[in-house]
């Protein structure tokens, strides 16, 4: 699964014409409501950062596949491509990148305004062993928190199902089949420059 053509820096997710799917996970208490509502209720913290990947991998990987504690409940959060880029057209990188920021004051400025914040993390296959490429994480904060949970939503799911299965499918080490159960996630379409200010070196 480590593809030596895939780009360091991609972002991929599963997207349609005018969604794309970022997956968290939560408590059953705020997993579950937020699922049957298909919003996220009133007890989600909306003046907290709050942290998306569109990457299903990178959630397993986090939540280790839904067995650790208040990570029980994963849930496919499909939002509008258009908040998505709003946030990433706001972000700043988490962390101080000389090619892309000209001083350490001036990233900090830049982190301290900015409702929204990106790393990037090693992409991880089936056994959540690290690839070569990165993933994505996109956090939210203040007005795009906000937003995030209160307008930009379309759908929430709660994939806690299909964990277990593809779980358990490599846990009989059958990868083939946990690979094909796995969501379509492709490039997502943003211009290269799109990118600019939120791509390190390397």
């Amino acid at each position: 699964m480590n593809a030596p053509d895939v780009p360091r820096y991609q972002i991929r997710a599963l997207h349609t014409d005018t969604s794309v799917t970022v997956y968290q996970a939560y408590t059953p208490s705020i997993g579950l409501p937020a699922a049957r509502q298909g919003r996220f209720p009133s007890s989600w913290k909306r003046e907290r950062m709050t942290w998306v990947k569109p990457s299903f991998m990178w959630m397993m990987y986090r939540c280790g596949w839904g067995l650790k504690k208040d990570q029980e409940t994963v849930l496919a959060v499909e939002i509008s491509r258009e908040g998505f880029e709003l946030a990433l057209r706001d972000a700043c990188l988490s962390h101080f990148e000389p090619r892309v920021h000209t001083e350490r004051e001036t990233w900090r400025r830049r982190l301290r305004e900015s409702s929204a914040r990106v790393q990037w993390d090693p992409e991880r296959d089936l056994s959540l062993a690290p690839l070569a490429h990165r993933s994505l994480q996109l956090g939210l904060s203040g007005q795009a928190s906000r937003r995030y949970a209160d307008e930009w939503t379309v759908s929430i799911t709660d994939v806690t199902p299909l964990v277990r299965r593809v779980h358990a499918l490599v846990r009989e080490g059958d990868t083939a089949a946990a690979a094909r159960l796995l969501p379509e996630e492709r490039p997502y379409p943003v211009p290269p420059e799109a990118l600019d200010h939120l791509r390190p070196a390397g």
